[in-house]
C-alpha cells in the first residue's frame, strides 16, 4: 500500500496527520499538487510537483495508483476512478468513499454543481472541526491496520 494525496486542497492539519501516520508505519507517503508542497525530510515522504492546469495532479495520481493504494481526496470524481482502479479513497474529512457509496455522491455533487450553474448560493463546506479531523484519523488507522504496515 501507498498513500497518495491531492495535496492542492488538502488542509494542513490533515498533511500532519498523514506525515505522522506515515512515520509510524513506514508506508510511502506521496503528495501530488501542482504547486510546491513543504513535507518533512522522511526516506517515507514524498512530494510530486505537477504542471498546472485542470486535473493534471489528478491524472496523475490516478496513472500511479495500485490496487489497495489509499488517495486522500475532497474530489468526488477523483475517488471514483481510485475506486474503479481498486484503489481506496478518503477525504479529508474523513468519509471513506467506496463502490456502494460513490454514485450516490457523484449524483449530489453533479447536482450541486448544476444548482450553482443556475445560480444558486449553495454555500461552502463548513470548517473542518476536531469532529472531522478525529474521523480521518480513524479511517486512516483503520485503512493502515487492515493494507499497510500499521
Amino acid at each position: 500500500m501507498r498513500i497518495w494525496v491531492d495535496a492542492d486542497a488538502c488542509p494542513v492539519v490533515v498533511r500532519e496527520i498523514l506525515f505522522k501516520a506515515a512515520e509510524r508505519t513506514g508506508v510511502q507517503l506521496t503528495l501530488v499538487a501542482n504547486r510546491p508542497v513543504r513535507i518533512p525530510r522522511s526516506p517515507v515522504i514524498h512530494f510530486l510537483q505537477v504542471a498546472s492546469g485542470f486535473d493534471v495532479a489528478d491524472h496523475e495520481i490516478v496513472r500511479r495508483v495500485e490496487p489497495d493504494d489509499l488517495v486522500v481526496t475532497g474530489d468526488i470524481p477523483l475517488a471514483a476512478e481510485v475506486i474503479e482502479a481498486g484503489g481506496h479513497a478518503l477525504s479529508p474529512r474523513g468519509e471513506l468513499h467506496t463502490r456502494e457509496n460513490i454514485r450516490s455522491r457523484l449524483n449530489m455533487r453533479d447536482f450541486m454543481d448544476t444548482l450553482r450553474a443556475s445560480g444558486v448560493d449553495t454555500g461552502g463546506a463548513p470548517a473542518m472541526n476536531q469532529k472531522d479531523r478525529q474521523a480521518f484519523a480513524n479511517n486512516l488507522d483503520r485503512l493502515l491496520t487492515r493494507y499497510g504496515k500499521g
